[in-house]
């Protein structure tokens, strides 16, 4: 009751006195400033105000497969993150094929790559520009505007980095062969993917004018695939089925003159398949009318004919006449990553090559994923005698078999081509390697000298094998790098790599290990080829399905799968779309 009574009198002066409520909100405001004042310059016991930890920057050089997955994983917010492509969005490029006929629309595959990076909740930033130079010893990268008005050179900017991650991928390789790159379509963007269905149904409509004899007609409607490898097998199977499920209703006239040729330089398309696989692709193809030239190698293209040498024909060139043509033969060499390869001293290589955890050789700061590098492994004879050395701990000139017991994962770790010499000689470890070489001895009593030793070791290098240049390798290789760098600062101090067999201590992390998940190749017809891991072979429509479901399941987002699925209920239900837009 008594505190409601002064409330009330404490109202009842303010009502009077005006000016004295002026004179509490001064009052107030001014201390209020002072004691701030107070906090933030005085001393003693106030605390100290911390200072910002310095963030390490690291630049990214590519929105594809590697770049893409290395951004999804990364969560360490200890890094400033400055990604600069001139790609804004990352595209799903093994449904490229699918685009050119418009079995799925382009925009179905492609995600914005500001709308992968606005999800994380560390600093990233994207630039749309591109990286014509790198500055290795400078730690720079000089980049310019993916726009027209760059043109004038005005507008290039320059980056630095603490790391550098390449992950560019790679540019259509064309052998120098004269006249590719003027008159051939290439299939590695979906802007290639877009213009390509352009240029199919251009074809149609210019073959229905009156203007043209059937001769002509036949020219205009032969379609010739460079490259024999997945892109270009799975191109020549999409445009039959778009040309016999959908064109041929809409251009009856077209039908008898309509050819599909696949061009292999090699004795067999799919090479990097199993051998019933490759097989069954080419019956497939005889039967559906697919004219499949092996052993041709494309020596000119012109704008009307492409000119082939037949291996073991005595060098005689034979001409085509084409109206379209797809050249899908593997990867070359970006410009500005040959520029770097130069400053490093890789200019005779076609990647950059990298150590088993792609780190650029001679960079330490400078990391290459994807498709424009390649891991250089590390032969075993190369280090045989400092792996004896290591594993011999008591210096007495011989290998004991618990000795090398102790080493052994150590060494299957750092040097993959040893399990799988052993695999393919069906031995259990290497200690019965070890006893094939030293002869009829009892395990435990082995003891090899370093002759021995390497007599043992001889043939393992023979192992090796370089990674495919496929986007399940550079996913895989983006998620590793990912890896690393959040645990950064805790290997640095706690090391969990294997042996280091020429200097001391461990590695900070585990090399990277491709693990293959298996391959696909439609093959039209509702057929696809499945190659899975453990020799698994399936071939047919159940595969077909298989390959719907993992396709759509590795998809970027649910935004991307939802328009994907719904492309191919669309095209069930309606068929492909044919017009010229």
């Amino acid at each position: 009751m008594n505190s409601l009574s002064l409330f009330k009198r404490a109202s009842r002066c303010f009502d009077d006195y005006p000016s004295l409520a002026k004179l509490v909100v001064i009052c107030t405001i001014s201390g209020g400033c002072y004691v701030a004042y107070a906090d933030a310059n005085g001393t003693g016991s106030a605390p100290p105000v911390l200072e910002e930890i310095k963030k390490k920057k690291v630049v990214v050089l590519g929105t594809g497969w590697a770049g893409t997955s290395f951004l999804k994983k990364l969560n360490n917010p200890s890094y400033d993150v400055q990604v600069i492509s001139p790609r804004n969005y990352f595209a799903f490029t093994p449904l490229l094929p699918s685009v050119t006929c418009g079995t799925v629309e382009a925009r179905s595959i492609v995600e914005p790559i500001r709308s992968i990076v606005r999800k994380k909740s560390i600093d990233i930033r994207y630039w749309e520009a591109e990286c014509f130079k790198i500055e290795a010893e400078n730690k720079k990268v000089h980049c310019r505007p993916n726009s027209e008005s760059s043109k004038n050179g005005k507008e290039e900017f320059v980056v630095d980095y603490d790391y550098l991650i390449i992950a560019m991928g790679a540019r259509p390789n064309t052998f120098n062969t004269p006249g590719v790159v003027e008159n051939c379509n290439f299939l590695k963007e979906v802007e290639d993917a877009q213009q390509i269905r352009q240029s199919v149904i251009n074809s149609f409509e210019k073959a229905s004018l009156p203007t043209f004899s059937d001769e002509e007609r036949k020219r205009i409607l032969h379609f010739v695939v460079v490259g024999g490898g997945p892109t270009g097998v799975e191109f020549a199977a999409e445009l039959h089925d778009f040309v016999n499920e959908d064109l041929v209703k809409l251009y009856p006239a077209a039908k008898d003159f309509v050819k599909i040729t696949l061009l292999e330089a090699s004795d067999h398309i799919l090479n990097m398949f199993d051998k019933r696989i490759t097989g069954f692709a080419e019956e497939k193809f005889q039967r559906d009318g697919i004219d499949v030239k092996l052993g041709s190698m494309v020596v000119k293209v012109s704008d009307k004919e492409i000119s082939t040498k037949v291996r073991g024909n005595d060098g005689e060139i034979t001409t085509i006449p084409y109206g379209m043509v797809v050249w899908s033969t593997g990867n070359g060499t970006h410009p500005v990553i040959k520029d770097f390869m130069q400053q490093i001293g890789q200019s005779n290589r076609r990647a950059l090559a990298t150590d088993e955890w792609l780190r650029v050789e001679g960079c330490s700061t400078i990391y290459a994923l994807g498709d424009c590098a390649t891991v250089n492994q590390r032969k075993v004879m190369e280090d045989i005698a400092a792996i004896f050395k290591k594993a011999d701990k008591d210096n007495s000139g011989t290998l004991t078999v618990k000795e090398f017991r102790e080493v052994i994962k150590d060494i299957c770790e750092r040097y993959p081509q040893v399990e799988l010499y052993l695999k393919n000689k069906k031995m259990r470890d290497l200690v019965d390697l070890l006893k094939m070489a030293k002869g009829d001895v009892a395990k435990e009593a082995i003891e090899l000298n370093i002759e021995e030793f390497k007599k043992a070791l001889s043939e393992v290098d023979s192992q090796m094998k370089n990674l495919p240049a496929t986007a399940q390798v550079a996913a895989q290789q983006g998620t590793y790098l990912a890896n690393c760098f959040n645990r950064m600062e805790e290997a640095e101090k706690n090391p969990e790599g294997p042996i280091r067999f020429r200097e001391e201590g461990r590695h900070r992390f585990h090399p990277f290990r491709y693990k293959h998940l298996g391959q696909f190749a439609p093959l039209g017809g509702e057929q696809t080829a499945a190659q899975l891991p453990g020799d698994w072979v399936s071939i047919g429509q159940s595969s077909q399905w298989l390959w719907y479901s993992v396709y759509a399941s590795k998809l970027v987002s649910w935004r991307t799968r939802v328009l994907v699925i719904s492309d191919w209920t669309r095209r069930f239900v309606f068929g492909r779309d044919s017009s010229g837009i």
